[in-house]
């Protein structure tokens, strides 16, 4: 068993449908999920707002099956990947992974699925959906809050709560 971070997001079309359609999937699995946040966009591409969210699942996939599914989800909601950064109709990280039998991170340098997610540490739309989700997360031996408290406040104050999420 593993219990997986999922960051996912979206900007194009019915972003708030696309995101509850992965809430709907993944709903038996699920452990607990953030309220849906706008967010500005990150990466520099000229683009409308993202809604974003975290799901945390615990499930018996494999890391590599559960990003099948991501992907699955992705390409049934029309995903393409043109622009990197750029629009996009639904996107589904995995963040972390944590191995239940041990506790431990799952650490992967692998370049389909680099584990931790290289800059989830950084991104203010993955960090607060992701306290909201789990007030005691931790990555990479750092809790999750104080690496929210390290981002710029402008960063902080561009993710703004929606709705009550899942």
């Amino acid at each position: 068993m593993i219990r997986a971070v999922l960051s996912i997001g979206a900007n194009l079309g019915d972003a708030r449908a696309r995101l509850a359609e992965v809430f709907d999937y993944f709903r038996p699995e699920t452990v607990a999920a953030s309220r849906i946040y706008a967010t500005a966009p990150w990466g520099g591409v000229e683009q409308g707002d993202f809604l974003n969210a975290v799901v945390i699942v615990e499930t018996e996939r494999t890391p590599m099956e559960l990003l099948q599914a991501g992907w699955d989800l992705e390409q049934a909601a029309g995903r393409t990947r043109e622009v990197k950064w750029g629009p996009r109709t639904l996107d589904v990280d995995i963040v972390q992974v944590i191995d239940l039998e041990t506790g431990e991170e799952v650490l992967s340098e692998d370049p389909t699925l680099t584990l931790p997610h290289p800059w989830a540490g950084q991104r203010a739309f993955v960090l607060v959906p992701w306290l909201d989700a789990d007030p005691d997360a931790v990555l990479r031996g750092v809790r999750v809050a104080a690496l929210v408290g390290k981002l710029e406040p402008k960063d902080i104050a561009e993710v703004r709560a929606e709705d009550s999420g899942a």
